[in-house]
């Protein structure tokens, strides 16, 4: 079955070249000008990707990946004529699988648009096989990818979800920075050690009383991070 492509882009010209180009490369697209119209077309139909502009007209493309996130699993790369690194970086922090800026060469969007299913598929059909986990007070069910502590549901982000999952499975025990990127970003991945630095931050924020004073999520400098059981470290 062919993958279902979303473009949310406000100029038109480009959404059209898009829209054909990935046609002719044998995707289903669907396309909208906001991102208050992608999430009307992501209720109704799930994309297996979305390509998502920066400079969109209301909501912009930054806040539509937290939005987008809420809704959909699918992967999300930025299209975007925004060259300033801070976006770029920003973007990629806060949870979108690629990014690439206009103007592009087609091939080059393409294979870069093949690789994130790859790599997305991959994970998903990794973290389908395996069984729910329990760490202590922590379920995490990897099918649903859910995620509870004392039987209270965590609302985290589709990378927050995969960083405790890649953690769980290996509690006890400290994974490298190095480990999790390549499991949960791809082995391909090109983007900067500190995602993952920022990810962090934000799962000791839902799964931490005093995210300052971690107890559950510990560091080693130079190691990386380990899981650990704590059975009183949030109340109930």
């Amino acid at each position: 079955m062919s993958k279902h492509i979303l473009i949310v882009d406000d100029d038109p010209l480009m959404t059209r070249s898009l829209a054909f180009n990935l046609q002719r490369a044998g995707y289903v697209t669907s396309t909208a000008a906001t991102a208050e119209m992608a999430l009307d077309l992501i209720h109704n139909k799930q994309p297996d990707a979305i390509l998502l502009d920066i400079g969109l007209p209301g909501m912009d493309g930054l806040e539509a990946l937290r939005e987008f996130q809420r809704e959909t699993i699918a992967p999300i790369i930025f299209v975007t004529a925004r060259r300033r690194e801070f976006d770029e970086i920003q973007g990629l922090e806060l949870g979108a699988d690629d990014y690439i800026t206009k103007p592009f060469d087609n091939d080059v969007l393409l294979a870069r648009l093949k690789s994130v299913l790859r790599r997305w598929n991959a994970s998903r059909d990794s973290v389908l096989t395996r069984q729910s986990l329990q760490v202590g007070d922590l379920f995490l069910n990897p099918e649903s990818r859910s995620a509870q502590i004392k039987g209270r549901e965590l609302e985290l982000a589709p990378k927050e979800f995969d960083l405790l999952l890649a953690l769980a499975q290996e509690a006890g025990s400290f994974v490298s920075i190095e480990q999790l990127l390549s499991r949960i970003w791809g082995a391909d991945w090109i983007g900067e050690s500190q995602t993952v630095y920022v990810h962090i931050r934000w799962l000791r924020e839902k799964i931490e009383n005093d995210p300052a004073h971690p107890q559950r999520l510990l560091t080693v400098k130079g190691v990386g991070y380990k899981l650990v059981v704590v059975q009183d470290n949030l109340p109930a």
